[in-house]
C-alpha cells in the first residue's frame, strides 16, 4: 500500500492563504535543514526535502496551487494533470538555489563561469602540544616540529622542468572548471566542477621538475618555537599565521594551529578562571580556630581558620585563580573547600581526654543511652500505676 501523502501546507508549515513570499520562506528554510549536500549519506532528510521540494513547486505555481486546493493530491496523480505522476521539468528553482548555495557556502549566488584558478591561501596544519597544568597558568614557550612544504628551488613553485613552462589545459580551457549536465530531481541540472586534468590550476605539466616531480614544493621538516599564553585552557588553540601549507597560484601560505593538551593536576581543579582544591583540618583547628597551610599555584599560603568552622566550608583566596588571556594581569580566585578530619587511632590518654571534653559540651557519647533509659523508665511507671489499680 503506497505511503499517503502529507498536506502541502502542512509540509511548508504555512497557512492556506499564504503568499508568495511567505512559500518562499518557508521553503528555503526546510531546504536548507535538508537539502543533501548537508547531510550526506541521510536517507530521511533526503525525503523530507524531495517532500519540502515538490510542496513548493505545486504552491507556488498559481495555475497547480488552484488545482491542488481544488483536488488534492489527485490532481498529479494518475489521471490527473496527463497523469504519470507529478512532472518537476517545468519549474524554475534558479531564485531558490541561488540564494540557498549562496548561504551554504558563505556569499552570493555563485557564477558558473567563475574561474577557479586565481590566488588560494594554503592550506591549515594542525598538530597539538602537552602542557603542565601550571604551564598553562603562567605561560611558557615549546618547541613543535613538524613535516610541511617549501617552494621548490630548481623549479621556483612552478612544477616544469627548467627550461620549460606548464601549457594551458585543453580540458577545461585554463578556466580550471568544468561544467557538466546530469539529470536530477528537477530535471537536468547544470553543475560545476574542478577540472579532473589539472586540478584546478589551468595548466597542464608535461615536463615535471625532476626534484619536486611536478608539485612545485619539496616536503621539509621545520622546527617552531611555540609561545604558550598564560591562562590558556585545555583544548584551545594557539595561531601561527603563515607557517602553513604554500598557497596556489601566488596565494598566502596557511596556518599552522596548535592545540594545547593540558595535563591533570594532583590537587588543583581548574573551571575557567577558577582554581578549586579540598585542604584537609584537624578537628582541634575547627573548633578553636588557628592558621593551616594552604597549596596554591603561586605557593604555599598561611590561611587564618575562624573557631567553630564546619567541614565542607569553602573559602576563597582572592586573586589565586587563572590569568585572563587578553589580561594577564587579571586572575580569577582559588576556591578552597575545608574538611574536617577524624584521627583513625588515639592513645588511651587521648581517649580520656575526649571523653572528658565531650561530658563537658553535652556528653553526646550517652545521649543515645540516657533516650533509652528514660523511655525504660517511663514503661517502668505505667506498668506500676496498673498494679496499684
Amino acid at each position: 500500500m503506497a505511503e499517503q501523502k502529507r498536506d502541502y501546507y502542512e509540509v511548508l508549515g504555512v497557512e492556506k492563504n499564504a503568499d508568495e513570499a511567505a512559500l518562499k520562506k518557508a521553503y528555503r528554510a526546510l531546504a536548507k535543514k535538508y537539502h543533501p549536500d548537508m547531510n550526506p549519506g541521510d536517507a530521511e532528510a533526503e525525503k523530507k526535502f524531495k517532500e519540502a521540494s515538490e510542496a513548493y513547486a505545486v504552491l507556488s505555481d498559481p495555475e497547480k496551487r488552484r488545482q491542488y486546493d481544488q483536488f488534492g493530491h489527485a490532481a498529479f496523480e494518475q489521471g490527473g494533470m496527463g497523469g504519470g505522476g507529478f512532472d518537476f521539468s517545468g519549474m524554475d528553482f534558479t531564485d531558490i538555489f541561488g540564494d540557498l548555495f549562496g548561504d551554504f557556502f558563505g556569499g552570493g549566488r555563485r557564477s558558473s563561469g567563475r574561474s577557479s584558478n586565481g590566488p588560494m591561501k594554503g592550506a591549515n596544519i594542525r598538530t597539538s602540544v602537552r602542557i603542565t597544568f601550571e604551564e598553562a597558568i603562567f605561560g611558557c614557550e615549546k618547541e613543535i616540529e613538524l613535516n610541511t612544504k617549501d617552494e621548490c628551488k630548481t623549479c621556483k613553485g612552478s612544477g616544469a622542468k627548467p627550461g620549460t613552462k606548464p601549457v594551458t589545459c585543453s580540458k577545461c580551457n585554463g578556466k580550471g572548471q568544468v561544467v557538466f549536465t546530469q539529470q536530477s530531481f528537477f530535471g537536468m541540472v547544470r553543475n560545476v566542477q574542478t577540472c579532473p586534468d589539472c586540478g584546478g590550476t589551468g595548466q597542464i605539466i608535461k615536463d615535471k621538475c625532476p626534484d619536486c616531480k611536478g608539485t612545485g614544493y619539496i616536503p621539509i621538516k621545520k622546527r617552531f618555537a611555540v609561545d604558550i599564553p598564560a591562562g590558556i585552557d585545555n583544548g584551545q588553540c594557539k595561531r601561527l599565521a603563515g607557517q602553513g601549507e604554500p598557497g596556489v597560484n601566488g596565494g598566502p601560505r596557511g596556518d599552522v594551529l596548535v592545540e594545547v593538551i593540558v595535563g591533570r593536576h594532583p590537587i588543583f581543579q581548574r573551571q575557567d578562571q577558577n582554581i578549586f582544591s579540598t585542604v584537609p583540618i584537624s578537628y582541634a583547628v575547627a573548633a578553636l580556630g588557628g592558621d593551616v597551610m594552604i597549596d596554591t599555584v603561586d605557593g604555599k599560603v598561611v590561611y587564618e581558620v575562624k573557631a567553630g568552622t564546619q567541614t565542607d566550608t569553602r573559602v576563597r583566596l582572592k586573586g589565586k585563580g587563572v590569568p585572563y588571556l587578553r589580561d594577564k594581569n587579571t586572575r580569577g580566585d582559588h576556591y578552597v573547600t575545608l574538611v574536617v578530619q577524624v584521627p583513625e587511632k588515639l592513645s588511651h590518654e587521648a581517649k580520656e581526654l575526649l571523653k572528658k571534653f565531650d561530658e563537658a559540651t553535652g556528653d553526646s557519647l550517652n545521649a543515645a543511652k540516657k533516650y533509652t533509659d528514660s523511655k525504660s523508665g517511663s514503661e517502668t511507671k505505667k506498668k506500676k500505676k496498673l498494679f496499684d489499680l
